[in-house]
């Protein structure tokens, strides 16, 4: 009883804390998918608020929590996705990306195959590639790797 006295009387530490739980949620379980992440923000402001004074009586922080909330994924949302979509440059998961290698067979945008380090490994065009296919015993580079299946495009 002594915790729910506490919060019911310093409304600001509740706040902080949801904001906390919030981002630790966001973080580990959600991944920054985004929903939590502005309702953290929202507790946050609303708890300096509510320290400054600014509000007091749990309808008014309710209310702040949400109007914020709302306010900040509007202006948020599109430049946290476009941060989160933007690519960091060229892909290094994989040391056979930008190996020149030859067409096993056809290679089109659906499947083919090339061959590196003696092995057949399946292969398709990369979605940006301005050719349609590229034919068998041609040679090609390595662009990426999905999977395991690699993204070339022609030499």
């Amino acid at each position: 009883m002594d915790l729910i006295n506490y919060f019911s009387e310093h409304h600001a530490q509740l706040l902080f804390l949801i904001a906390g739980i919030s981002f630790i949620v966001e973080l580990t379980v959600l991944g920054m998918s985004g929903p939590l992440l502005f309702i953290a923000i929202a507790s946050v402001i609303t708890g300096i608020f509510v320290q400054l004074n600014i509000l007091s009586g749990w309808e008014s922080e309710l209310l702040s929590v949400g109007v914020l909330t709302a306010l900040i994924a509007l202006l948020l949302w599109k430049p946290l996705k476009s941060f989160q979509n933007s690519s960091s440059g060229s892909d290094t998961s994989s040391d056979m990306i930008g190996k020149q290698v030859p067409s096993s067979t056809e290679i089109t945008h659906v499947k083919g195959k090339i061959r590196f380090s003696g092995v057949d490994w399946s292969a398709r065009l990369t979605t940006d590639c301005e050719v349609d296919v590229i034919l068998a015993d041609k040679p090609c580079v390595i662009a990426g790797v999905d999977g395991n299946v690699m993204l070339v495009k022609p030499l």
